[in-house]
């Protein structure tokens, strides 16, 4: 091979390469492929034309300029900064914001950087919030901090296309003083409950120890009472066994004292029987202390009865004299 074809073939290989570089370059140009999560702004001469999803897209040459944004959630966490309390206590406060852009052509035309302006307005947003809240509530009411920032922050980002998803305060570190301070504060706040618990448990006890008190009190007085009444009652069964057995015994009495009296009615009683009772009474009478004898009216029928009881005399006198006479018994 001669130099000269040598020279000829090196150029052409040159010449290839070359173009090889430029079809490279005008296709990186022309072609662009946006990824999933992304999309891609297209701007024809400066002005803005479309919106193009994720995939595949063939550009203008020389004309279309494409600019990719992202339009995911993305968190901006925000360095330590000073804020100044309600009370006037400083405080080293760190935030972290969830965005996300959902209106490409206003995030890119609306304002020049919108991640800047999100940060910048976020940390003015933390001042106002933290300079209307005491260092109590900012220390307790972080879910109410946040809410107020998305509030401060929602309608100045929503004009720039961005969103506010959430907005978390990471740290609340106040000045070692104040730590000190609240440190004595919360230990004698223990103290303080733990007295508190002591004391009430001590009244708890005593009141359980009164009740219980009252209520054996309450229980003994319940069974010295169920006592009297069962004795009472014992009692009240006795007597009214007794009133029982004096009732049948009186009943009884009076049956055989009625019958006594029926057969004292019904019988018949002897004239010699009844002149000895009466000259009994008679002589009872007459052997008394009293200074007047009173004579019964009936007395000329003792007279009868006297006689009548000689003649019985005499008879039964003659009967015990025949009978020895007879050696025989009288009847």
């Amino acid at each position: 091979m001669t130099a000269a074809a040598g020279e000829v073939l090196g150029i052409v290989v040159v010449a290839v390469l070359a173009g090889v570089v430029l079809g490279g370059l005008f296709l990186s140009r022309w072609i662009k492929i946006v990824q999933q999560g992304s999309v891609g702004v297209v701007k024809r001469l400066g002005e803005f034309k479309t919106v193009d999803q994720p995939g595949l897209h063939i550009l203008v040459p020389f004309v279309d300029r494409m600019e990719k944004v992202d339009v995911r959630e993305f968190p901006m966490t925000g360095d330590q900064q000073a804020v100044i309390t309600k009370d006037n206590v400083s405080l080293q406060v760190s935030a972290t914001i969830f965005c996300q852009v959902i209106d490409v052509k206003s995030a890119l035309f609306e304002i020049n950087d919108y991640q800047l302006a999100v940060d910048q307005l976020s940390r003015t947003a933390l001042r106002a919030v933290f300079g209307e809240l005491s260092l109590d509530q900012a220390l307790s009411e972080r879910e109410t901090i946040n809410s107020r920032m998305q509030d401060h922050m929602a309608d100045a980002t929503a004009k720039w296309g961005v969103r506010l998803n959430r907005i978390e305060i990471l740290d609340i570190t106040p000045p070692m003083n104040v730590v000190q301070a609240m440190s004595e504060q919360k230990e004698a706040e223990q103290h303080k409950r733990a007295a508190i618990l002591k004391s009430e448990g001590e009244q708890q006890a005593a009141i359980n120890s009164a009740g219980g008190r009252k209520q054996a009190a309450v229980l003994e007085a319940e069974g010295a009472k169920q006592s009297a009444i069962l004795r009472a009652e014992a009692e009240m069964k006795v007597l009214e066994l007794q009133a029982e057995g004096q009732k049948k015994a009186l009943v009884l009495h009076g049956e055989g004292e009625a019958a006594r009296l029926t057969s004292i009615d019904t019988a018949v009683i002897n004239p010699r029987t009844l002149a000895v009772l009466q000259l009994k009474a008679l002589q009872e009478i007459a052997s008394s202390d009293n200074a007047k004898v009173v004579v019964p009216y009936e007395a000329t029928s003792l007279m009868g009865a006297a006689e009548v009881l000689l003649s019985t005399l005499r008879s039964g006198a003659d009967a015990v004299v025949t009978a020895q006479l007879e050696d025989k018994p009288a009847s």
